[in-house]
C-alpha cells in the first residue's frame, strides 16, 4: 500500500484521485453527492473532492435525536456547503417515531432513513456516485466485528469501495491522515457527543479493543488494511470456484433447485461448499450444517429456513420455496368451461361416448357424468384422503398411493384433487377414481384436462 504525506493536501488530493481511478468510483467528469454530517471525516472528504476539481453536492441528514446539538450541525453544513459555493440538501427525521413504529433500534433505524433518502436524493439529481467518509479504520473496525460474531470470507473484505452507486472514497487514508488533512488546510468541524458513548458496537470496538492492539502493534491499522486488499482479491478466487461447484452440484427445474446426495458428499472441503451452495436458500452457518447432514439422513427428513425447505430425496436434496399456504378452494359448476388455479388450467367439456377406448393420459381425466354432482371442487390433498384407483376398486389412502409413485415430499405437495360431493374423483395429473370410470353404459363423459400455466 502506497503512502503519502497527510501534511501536503496536494499529495492527499492526487492519492485521492488515484484510489477514485483504481477502484473505478466515478466516471470522468461526473458529480458526486456527498453526505456531511458536520464531522471531521466528512468535511475532509467533501473539501477533498470540491479542491480536486470534481464537482460536488452535500446531503445532510438531521436526525433530530440531539436537541440543540442537532440543529447546531446542521447550521453548520449549511454554512460550509455555501463556503464551498456547492448546492446543499437537507431533510428532518422522526427518528424515535421510526424506531418505535419499525421496531429497530435507534441505529438502525437512523442508518435506514439516512441510506433511503439519500439514495432518493441521489436518483432525483440524476447523480451517478454517492459518497461516504468511511475510511480505512473503519474498515478494519467492521473487519473485527464481524470476526467476532463469525463471518465467512465476505467478512474479511471490511467496507467495500463500492456498492452500487455507494462509494467510499476515502478507505485508503485513515483516521490520522484524515485530522492531519483538517490541520493543514485549517478546517473546522463539529463533535457528535454519541460518538464518545459505548453504547454502540462499534464505538466499544474502538475506544476499547483497538487501542490496546495498536499498543502491542503500532501500525496495526495500516497493516490490516493492507490485508482487507488481500482478503478482498482472496475472495474473488474463492467465490470463482464456488461458481464453478454450483454449476457442477445445483440443477435447476423451474423454481425447484436440485442438488446430487453421492456427489456433494465426495466434495471437499464438504462443510464450506455446503455452506455456500446453500447460502442463497436462507440458510446461515448453523442451517447449512444442518442441510449437510441431511446427505446421511434419511429420504423425507428435510430443514427449513425462512424462505426455503432442503428436502432429502432418494437421490437428491431438492430446494423448493415455502410457498403461502394455499387454502383456496375452487368450484366448477356445470356448465363451466374454464378454471385458472395456481399454477394450471383446467378446460372442462362435455362429450358422448361413442364406445372407443379411452386414451391414456394422465393429465387428462374422462369420467362418467352420471356418477357427477355438481358443482365439483378443486383443493390441495389432505392427510386422510383416499379413493379407489382405476382398475383397483379398492380404497386406497393417497399418502400410501403417493409412495407407491415414489414422489418426493415436493411433489406430493403439489398434488391436487377433484371432489364430487365429498368423493375423490381424480388425483389430479395422476389417477381418475374407480367409481368414476366411463363404462360400457356411458352416455355422456364429462371431460377435464390439466395444463400447467405461467
Amino acid at each position: 500500500m502506497k503512502t503519502f504525506n497527510p501534511f501536503d493536501p496536494a499529495a492527499f488530493r492526487a492519492a485521492l484521485r488515484a484510489y477514485i481511478d483504481r477502484e473505478s468510483l466515478l466516471p470522468a467528469g461526473a458529480a458526486m453527492l456527498v453526505a456531511v454530517s458536520g464531522g471531521a471525516d466528512s468535511v475532509a472528504l467533501a473539501h477533498l473532492l470540491h479542491t480536486s476539481g470534481i464537482n460536488i453536492e452535500i446531503a445532510h441528514c438531521n436526525f433530530r435525536l440531539r436537541g440543540e446539538e442537532s440543529s447546531r450541525d446542521e447550521a453548520f453544513v449549511q454554512k460550509f456547503a455555501a463556503q464551498l459555493g456547492v448546492p446543499f440538501h437537507v431533510t428532518h427525521f422522526d427518528t424515535n417515531e421510526f424506531a418505535s413504529a419499525a421496531r429497530l433500534s435507534i441505529q438502525e433505524a437512523a442508518r435506514q432513513l439516512r441510506y433511503t433518502w439519500l439514495e432518493e436524493l441521489r436518483s432525483r439529481l440524476g447523480i451517478p456516485a454517492l459518497a461516504t467518509a468511511h475510511h480505512m479504520q473503519d474498515s478494519v473496525e467492521t473487519l473485527w466485528m464481524n470476526l467476532s460474531k463469525g463471518t465467512g470470507i465476505s467478512g474479511l473484505h471490511g467496507i467495500l469501495p463500492k456498492q452500487g452507486a455507494l462509494v467510499r472514497p476515502l478507505l485508503f487514508a485513515t483516521r490520522e491522515d484524515v485530522a492531519a488533512y483538517m490541520v493543514a488546510e485549517q478546517l473546522a468541524f463539529v463533535e457528535d457527543s454519541s460518538n464518545a458513548s459505548d453504547k454502540y458496537t462499534r464505538n466499544y470496538f474502538r475506544h476499547h479493543i483497538l487501542p490496546p492492539l495498536r499498543e502491542a502493534y503500532p501500525d496495526v491499522i495500516r497493516q490490516t488494511g493492507a490485508s482487507i486488499e488481500r482478503f478482498r482479491e482472496a475472495e474473488m478466487i474463492y467465490q470463482q470456484a464456488v461458481e464453478e461447484y454450483r454449476k457442477k452440484l445445483v440443477e435447476q427445474k423451474g423454481e425447484e433447485y436440485f442438488i446430487p446426495v453421492l456427489k456433494l458428499k465426495k466434495v471437499k472441503p464438504l462443510s464450506t461448499i455446503a455452506y455456500e451452495l446453500f447460502k442463497p436458500f436462507g440458510c446461515n452457518t448453523h442451517l447449512a450444517a444442518q442441510a449437510a447432514e441431511l446427505l446421511d439422513a434419511m429420504p423425507g427428513k428435510f430443514v427449513t429456513t425462512a424462505t426455503h425447505r432442503i428436502v432429502r430425496d432418494r437421490k437428491w436434496l431438492i430446494i423448493t420455496p415455502l410457498q403461502a399456504d394455499i387454502s383456496a378452494h375452487f368450484l366448477i359448476e356445470e356448465g363451466q368451461q374454464e378454471v385458472l388455479m395456481p399454477g394450471y388450467r383446467l378446460s372442462i367439456r362435455t362429450a358422448k361416448y361413442d364406445g372407443r377406448a379411452i386414451p391414456p393420459d394422465a393429465g387428462t381425466a374422462y369420467l362418467n357424468m352420471a356418477e357427477i354432482r355438481f358443482p365439483l371442487m378443486v383443493r390441495k390433498w389432505k392427510q386422510g384422503d383416499y379413493c379407489y384407483p382405476l382398475g383397483l376398486n379398492k380404497k386406497k389412502k393417497l399418502s400410501r398411493l403417493f409412495i407407491d409413485q415414489k414422489l418426493s415430499l415436493p411433489e406430493k405437495e403439489k398434488m391436487w384433487v377433484l371432489e364430487s360431493d365429498k368423493r375423490i374423483v381424480w388425483v389430479m395429473g395422476m389417477r381418475i377414481d374407480h367409481r368414476f370410470r366411463v363404462t360400457e353404459h356411458t352416455e355422456q363423459m364429462l371431460v377435464i384436462k390439466m395444463e400447467e400455466s405461467r
